[in-house]
């Protein structure tokens, strides 16, 4: 019988390892996997690469990480916000390395890793520091640069709703990087408020199927300090 439901974080995480690649799903405030963060934390995995949209947003979440000194690189699109200090800090001291990447093209060598593409051209770059050392070509005209798959040994990821075969939906925007990241890693994780019985989720519905989920946990709703169900920025 197909049970990917795992019965703790610290059980669904155990097995990381140093040096591993972790993609990270969320935009802004929407769709982190705030749980599975704080017990990549407690797992202890060092010498770690990550792949986000962002570096990380006060003191919580992926800036916590940051901030535990066990990430050597982060691949993402937006480094620098008003409150991305913990970053800003490493950088500034060493202490990490940045890939900077457009995020349009983020999104697609991330997609590119889970459909089996061995690269591909995209125009975004081309002229730019971000194209320095890449082959470029041009195409009816056009110029491109040459980009690569990006592939994870595990990506984490927040759904909404999930079954033990693990296929998933998601709520509105923290949908975004989740069903790409599940597609190019090695191993996803998920946590979600809800699992339903099989046939709880309408097949059409199903934004990410099973097949691409190895693991799920079961979590709760996260709770603002005025006591209600936080919203997911839409």
């Amino acid at each position: 019988m197909i049970n990917k439901i795992y019965p703790s974080v610290a059980a669904a995480l155990a097995d990381v390892q140093d040096g591993a690649t972790v993609m990270i799903g969320g935009f802004g405030t929407a769709g982190i996997p705030t749980y599975l963060i704080d017990g990549l934390i407690a797992q202890g995995a060092k010498d770690l690469t990550i792949v986000n949209n962002n570096a990380g947003n006060g003191d919580t979440g992926l800036a916590a990480l940051l901030k535990t000194g066990r990430v050597r690189k982060i691949i993402c699109s937006f480094p620098r916000q008003v409150d991305s200090y913990v970053f800003d800090e490493l950088y500034r001291s060493g202490r990490i390395e940045l890939e900077l990447v457009p995020q349009g093209n983020l999104a697609e060598r991330i997609r590119a890793a889970g459909a089996g593409i061995g690269a591909f051209y995209t125009p975004t770059g081309y002229g730019t520091t971000l194209a320095e050392g890449k082959e470029t070509r041009v195409i009816d005209g056009r110029p491109y640069v040459l980009e690569y798959p990006i592939h994870a040994d595990l990506a984490l990821i927040k759904a909404e709703r999930a079954d033990r075969w693990g296929n998933l939906t998601y709520r509105m925007t923290a949908r975004n990087f989740g069903p790409i990241m599940a597609m190019a890693a090695k191993c996803t994780v998920v946590e979600v408020p809800e699992i339903v019985e099989l046939g709880g989720i309408d097949p059409e519905a199903v934004v990410t199927p099973g097949i691409f989920v190895h693991r799920v946990v079961q979590v709760e709703r996260t709770a603002t300090q005025a006591g209600g169900f936080r919203k997911e920025a839409a």
